[in-house]
């Protein structure tokens, strides 16, 4: 045979894809997904079966688990001892099954995630409801097959005389299937597979009336009955788990919380933790210590708050933001005909009872073969103790044992088999009681023989069986529900107050996006100069502002942020404060343009978006209430390079007023602009000509007659009574502001409604930077083009205009 012969030239893919698909296949089928039948993995199985053969049961001493863990590799599974151990552990782990499978003497772990005691320390026995799962296994209720090395057998299925898959549920990971089916209660799920053999048709609210959701080991309480019911109907669902807790109250005034449940599955120690670390971080107010009481009575975590704090509030955050309650998500997969399948419950309940219809069919024949073949020598047996003088001398005269035997057969008519136990006699059988003793025998099997062949002949007997070993084993192993079932899911509402302390400080934006607040002390030791900032960084925005409050930052693209005031930086007044981007991505080329605080999302209230190309929005500001907001979201649609020039709060009755670049002014009343979504685009707001575009857009009282300021191109300023324009309506070109020049025209580059205590402020082209007071300015009429402020010969034209922040408290006293 040549050399090359030895290699197959095959695509990579091919063979990639049927070694994976084998290895898939023995994953799925024979590690990580239980068999809907006995609800037990391989391992599991194999652990168990292994122990029934050692005799290892519960009515037997406890043997060491490194014997047990030995036995099950060196005869069924070739795996490592940590992952026999492992399952092993499992199985009497009372907080992760609802009947525990194995006994252990020794450290098996605890509900905090510490290891279990080393295999050669621990000991180990079955349970008494394993035995359950094990009866009669040696009477050809399931298949065998060879084990690993042909030297044994192992079962394929054990006959679980209980349905192991729904009470005690199952986890896995398997390569394309994974498995999450809760534990239940023993008595409701049998309650529930007596009622589905009674009612095959039996719909899913009848069932739950029997089984109405999981028993979880851990108790606490099940919220969202609709949850439960999805996932019965279509295997996946999911419900809200939350630990059981109360409010106790202290001297003094005080109360602690007291948690004696937890979820399923939720490390102990790990939960503790957490709160721990909410209490050092300052991230929950009002809790004062957090202490594990747990002891060998019971579970049990102390959370100690302060004096008048609100305990529900406290409660309520820590099931939002601990594991103190979870999600639940249902994944009922498991084998089924060997293949792997989401699966109802239904389905599980059909699969159960198909194969326990099978166990009994196959037990009752093997007991009907054993009864019949007892009979039919205890016939024997009678028959030659009332010819015994006959067949003592027949026995006498023979050779040896067959030649005893063929005379019998010959003489008699025995059979083989009646022939054999007839020489095998003992002589003490041959009194008058035992014959009595045959009699008897001879009518109960009679009775055992006449049982079974009914049984075999009619399914109702069948069942009935089923049903009488199901009830025996629920009265023998019965235990109250542990886990409450809540029908609803509660929205848990959380006080801010109760997550932070109220307190007053001070919020700083700079042009450049570094962000900060700062405590009223640090303010007021410092001078408002004193910020540490970039070279040519000034502030844009300075405001008194409360921790409870929520900040709404506007983005010249038509973005906002939503920031909780409590989550920016607390930094020192003449620190540098720390970049937006660093808290919320934002573009490169994207700015701030205006911060509004919101103490309140008040439907009563609008946000009002104006852009530079002549576009207006009106929102509610209750639409700008998120739940995310770790990215910057949409606040107006933009079309093309359009930016937004300002956003303003309003109440729905305001008066607006737009100024373009060219020189006009257009005054309109709110209820010109509809409100509509929070990512609409808006309408049109000012008509523009080619090059026109809005310089900026203002809202006043319509009860007040503010005074308009502008600041032009060539450093001029310019204060106006608004009552030297009408009123018109949106979408107009609106009424000159300045005097038209041929030569050299003044353009707008800065409008604002001129408030007394105002400051505005003048950058030149060459970085040279005019402060103003627009109360200082006489007012003028429509014609003029102002007063000459800066001398632009000298320093270049005037390229933008800003108002000095001044660090007064937002938000008017109540």
């Amino acid at each position: 045979m040549p050399e090359e012969a030895k290699y197959l030239d095959l695509p990579l893919e091919e063979v990639i894809g049927d070694r994976f698909g084998r290895y898939s296949k023995y994953i799925i089928q024979d590690r990580a997904l239980p068999d809907v039948r006995d609800g037990l993995k391989p391992v599991q199985r194999r652990i168990l079966y292994a122990m029934h053969e050692e005799r290892n049961t519960h009515d037997k001493p406890f043997r060491k688990s490194a014997k047990t863990v030995g036995t099950v590799i060196g005869n069924y599974h070739p795996h490592g001892d940590s992952s026999v151990y492992e399952a092993l552990v499992r199985m009497s782990q009372t907080w992760k099954l609802r009947q525990e499978l194995v006994e252990m003497h020794g450290n098996n772990g605890s509900v905090d995630g510490d290891p279990p005691a080393a295999m050669r320390y621990t000991e180990a026995r079955l349970s008494g409801i394993s035995s359950e799962l094990l009866q009669d296994i040696d009477k050809d209720t399931v298949d065998f097959i060879s084990n690993f090395d042909d030297t044994d057998h192992e079962p394929v299925v054990l006959p679980a005389k209980f349905p192991s898959l729904l009470v005690n549920g199952s986890t896995g990971i398997s390569s394309g299937y994974a498995t999450d089916i809760p534990p239940h209660n023993l008595k409701e799920v049998i309650d529930a597979v007596i009622y589905k053999m009674s009612h095959p048709e039996a719909s899913t609210d009848q069932l739950m009336k029997k089984m109405p959701g999981p028993d979880f080991p851990t108790g606490g309480i099940i919220q969202g009955v609709d949850g439960i019911k999805k996932a019965y109907e279509t295997g996946k669902g999911k419900v809200v788990v939350r630990g059981l807790a109360k409010v106790e109250p202290l001297r003094g005034g005080k109360e602690q919380i007291v948690i004696t449940e937890l979820p399923y599955e939720i490390n102990k120690a790990n939960l503790v933790k957490k709160m721990d670390e909410l209490r050092l971080d300052r991230k929950v107010e009002g809790i004062s210590e957090v202490r594990d009481e747990t002891d060998r009575t019971g579970l049990q975590i102390v959370v100690e708050l302060k004096k008048d704090t609100d305990s529900k509030g406290v409660l309520n955050y820590l099931y939002k933001n601990t594991d103190l309650q979870i999600t639940y998500h249902f994944n009922m997969v498991a084998i089924s005909n060997k293949t792997p399948k989401v699966m109802t419950l239904h389905e599980i309940l059909d699969a159960y009872i198909s194969h326990q219809k099978e166990v009994v069919e196959r037990q009752s024949k093997h007991d009907l073969k054993k009864a019949e073949d007892r009979a039919h020598i205890v016939e024997g047996l009678i028959y030659a103790i009332s010819i015994l003088d006959e067949v003592i001398a027949t026995i006498r005269a023979s050779k040896n044992k067959q030649n005893a035997k063929e005379r019998l057969i010959e003489a008699y008519d025995f059979t083989e088999r009646q022939a054999e136990a007839i020489v095998m006699l003992q002589l003490y059988r041959l009194t008058n009681t035992d014959i009595t003793d045959l009699e008897t025998e001879a009518d109960r099997l009679k009775e055992i023989i006449a049982e079974l062949k009914a049984i075999l002949a009619d399914e109702n007997k069948l069942l009935d069986v089923i049903k009488q070993d199901l009830k025996r084993v629920q009265k023998t192993y019965k235990s109250d529900r542990r886990t409450q079932i809540e029908s609803e899911i509660e929205d848990i509402k959380i006080n801010l107050e109760v997550i932070v302390p109220p307190e007053d400080v001070i919020f700083s934006i700079t042009n450049e996006g570094y962000i900060k607040r700062t405590s009223i002390r640090s303010f007021n030791a410092s001078k408002i100069e004193d910020v540490q900032m970039k070279d040519n960084d000034r502030l844009n925005h300075l405001f008194e502002i409360n921790t409870t409050n929520t900040l709404l930052l506007f983005t010249n693209k038509g973005n906002f942020l939503y920031i909780p005031v409590h989550e920016l930086p607390d930094i020192k007044w003449k620190d540098m404060g720390q970049h937006i981007a660093n808290i919320i991505p934002i573009e490169r080329d994207e700015n701030i343009i205006q911060a509004i605080p919101i103490r309140e999302f008040n439907e009563e209230q609008y946000v009002l978006s104006i852009s530079r190309n002549g576009m207006i929005k009106k929102t509610k500001l209750s639409d700008y209430k998120v739940q995310r907001y770790s990215r910057a979201i949409t606040g107006m649609k933009l079309k093309g390079s359009d930016e937004v020039v300002n956003v303003q709060l309003t109440n729905g009755h305001n008066e607006i007023f737009l100024a373009s670049n060219t020189g006009y002014g257009l005054w309109f009343h709110e209820s010109e602009v509809s409100a509509v979504g929070q990512k609409a685009a808006g309408v049109k707001s000012m008509s523009l000509k080619e090059g026109e575009y809005i310089v900026n857009g203002e809202v006043f009282d319509d009860l007040s007659y503010p005074s308009l300021f502008i600041i032009t191109n060539r450093g001029a300023c310019k204060r106006m009574s608004i009552s030297e324009f009408e009123q018109g309506t949106r979408a107009r070109r609106g009424l000159v502001m300045l005097r038209e020049l041929k030569r050299n025209p003044h353009r707008i580059v800065g409008f604002y409604i001129a408030k007394d205590d105002a400051t505005i402020r003048l950058f030149t082209e060459d970085q040279q930077v005019k402060t103003v007071m627009p109360i200082e300015f006489k007012q003028s009429d429509r014609y003029s083009n102002g007063s000459f402020v800066v001398d632009t010969d000298e320093h270049g034209p005037v390229i933008e205009t800003t108002i000095e922040p001044n660090g007064n408290k937002y938000f008017e006293e109540e």
